[in-house]
């Protein structure tokens, strides 16, 4: 019996007496160095795993500079496509002297027969393979299905109801009987909500009648989900719209109530009263002891299994509440409505997961009076800092007069970045780009942006400038495909978000797409027929892994306490042979995709 390694996918799909029959049934071939081990259009005889070695998978109807494709080693298997299939659509030859475990062709589709979930690997595109990789991720506590895939309708209470000509007092019998919070009542602005507090102001603050009708002081702007919406998308909209509960709707009915109280006690973890440790912070000092048990957050939803984009979401709007109640504390409310307070980057995106550097600025109406000012913005820097973020290297902060000013002085910043068209122009532009309100009056940096789109949405100059810096960083592959490994790591950063980042950017000028989320932009790129659907929902997932493999090592970072290594650079050697995969199919898509960009904005003859 060979002793074959088989603890990673898809040998996981199988049971112990599946690994068995494979263990049983597989030779060792050796392979010389050159030798062709399969020939493109050959029927497939065997499944190769590496047991030792280098094997170079070709495309030979490329050019010879490109035909090289693919790269495996140790660990890695090929030929699985080739049975299905029935032939093998590329070439596969030993780089190097290669042993090779062969599992042959009928064991291997008896196997898939019998396990469904093993055949499906075969077939998988690069979100189901990285689905793959957070299932691993789950350990212990909430698991990936309970926590992640827990929809709406099982926490979900039946809403309390009474009639649109119901008084006060018999809403308060209502909700005392049903033991609730709040209820739902129908007006003739459709379905309204009423909760104690409500009840409570109206009778003691308002001094109403308690036969007053009850619809006089329902909320008719509801903040709703549907009942098949993921839980954890509910907790997401009750943090970003500051709501304790949210309505289920079913078409244009109501069909539920969902508490935050219930939400939480779904996700049992104590990780997750963060969110509720934020909203009800009535110092800085209670904020401060909250905001620094984001990582503890963190940690435990990547520990969890909790989908990546989730878990952005949620952090995303954590930090936009902990940052509008630390403004909240720090300015007088008469400035509320004639400051807009704004959040920059990756902040800006909602893909910062963990507190990284300030990127803000703020926005004035051009009439406002603001003696202290500078003042209140050096205080805002610093309680930010004490919060958990750190200063911006580059200086992007309201402490920086440069990103401070009324409407009108940012849309003469932003004429001046758009006419000089320089690298630091186009950084500023692209900041600006991916700005997102957190505080104050939210209006004025949506009539700024709606200005930025204008001056630049159609001007195909600035756009082919723009798009340039998509191209900066070269793809850390080699010249045959394959992941380079270089000792100290790759920067995946560089090579593998920003371009992706900023390429889409680029085409979210174009067509003056308003979201600032990446994933969001590849959304609205392929409805608008920008992008194929398989394109941007490929795009998306290699986004993911490259950020997941870069919280992790921020995240070891934190752990080991050691700010002597870069936390964008990922160790190849130090990777499974699952993630070596997912890495190198995702940054062929990023080379594709710059490809793209190029042949778009003209680029190839900048």
């Amino acid at each position: 019996m060979v002793e074959v390694d088989l603890s990673q996918p898809p040998f996981t799909f199988l049971d112990d007496e599946g690994r068995e029959r494979i263990r049983s049934g597989v030779d060792l071939a050796y392979f010389d160095r050159d030798e062709i081990i399969l020939e493109m259009g050959q029927p497939g005889e065997f499944v190769f795993i590496i047991h030792k070695g280098e094997v170079a998978e070709l495309d030979t109807t490329l050019p010879g500079a490109r035909e090289r494709i693919g790269h495996y080693t140790q660990g890695d298997l090929f030929g699985a496509i080739s049975i299905l299939n029935g032939k093998s659509r590329y070439r596969f030859r030993a780089e190097q002297e290669s042993l090779c475990y062969l599992l042959p062709k009928a064991l291997f589709l008896q196997l898939c027969d019998d396990y469904p979930a093993f055949a499906e690997f075969f077939r998988q595109t690069l979100s189901h393979k990285a689905r793959l990789l957070t299932e691993q991720r789950a350990e212990g506590g909430v698991t990936m299905a309970g926590f992640m895939l827990a929809k709406v309708s099982e926490c979900m209470r039946k809403p309390l109801c009474v009639a649109p000509d119901a008084t006060i007092a018999e809403a308060v019998n209502t909700l005392n009987e049903g033991h609730a919070d709040s209820l739902l009542v129908d007006g003739e602005q459709g379905v309204g909500m009423i909760t104690k507090t409500d009840l409570l102001n109206a009778l003691v603050l308002e001094e109403r009648d308690k036969h007053s009708p009850v619809v006089d002081i329902a909320h008719f702007e509801l903040i709703t989900v549907g009942a098949d919406q993921y839980l954890f998308e509910a907790l997401v909209v009750m943090t970003r719209f500051k709501v304790e509960r949210v309505v289920v709707m079913e078409g244009d009915k109501p069909s539920g109530v969902v508490e935050l109280t219930d939400v939480l006690s779904f996700f049992s973890s104590r990780s997750y009263v963060v969110s509720l440790q934020v909203e009800q912070a009535d110092t800085l000092e209670a904020l401060m002891r909250a905001s620094h048990r984001t990582p503890e957050l963190v940690k435990a939803l990547m520990a969890q299994g909790v989908k990546l984009r989730f878990a952005m979401g949620l952090l995303a709007a954590l930090n936009g509440r902990i940052m509008a109640k630390a403004w909240g504390f720090l300015i007088d409310e008469r400035y509320h409505r004639d400051a807009c307070l704004m959040v920059m980057g990756s902040e800006g995106r909602g893909e910062q997961i963990l507190k990284t550097d300030q990127d803000n600025g703020l926005i004035l109406t051009d009439d406002l009076e603001w003696p202290d000012l500078d003042e209140r913005m050096q205080a805002l820097t610093r309680t930010l800092i004490d919060l958990g973020y750190p200063p911006c290297p580059g200086n992007i902060m309201v402490s920086n007069p440069e990103w401070v000013g009324t409407e009108s002085q940012w849309r003469e910043r932003i004429a001046r970045w758009v006419q000089a068209r320089d690298g630091d122009s186009l950084m500023k532009l692209a900041i600006m780009l991916d700005s997102h309100a957190v505080a104050g009056n939210p209006a004025l940096l949506d009539r700024l942006r709606e200005g930025l789109f204008e001056q630049c949405s159609r001007d195909e100059l600035l756009l082919s400038y723009f798009a340039r810096a998509a191209l900066r960083f070269s793809t850390p592959l080699t010249l045959f495909g394959s992941l380079k490994k270089p000792q100290h790591g790759i920067d995946i950063k560089k090579g593998g978000i920003f371009p992706i980042v900023h390429g889409v950017r680029t085409m979210a000028l174009e067509r003056r797409i308003k979201p600032t989320s990446t994933l969001e932009r590849l959304e609205a790129l392929a409805e608008d027929g920008r992008l194929d659907e398989r394109t941007a929902e490929n795009l998306g997932e290699a986004l993911s892994l490259f950020t997941e493999l870069r919280l992790k090592q921020q995240l070891e970072r934190l752990d080991r306490d050691d700010d002597g290594t870069s936390p964008d650079r990922v160790v190849v050697q130090q990777l499974s042979s699952l993630e070596r995969d997912l890495l190198r199919e995702a940054l062929h898509i990023v080379k594709d995709f710059k490809q793209h960009l190029s042949q778009r904005y003209h680029l190839e003859y900048s």
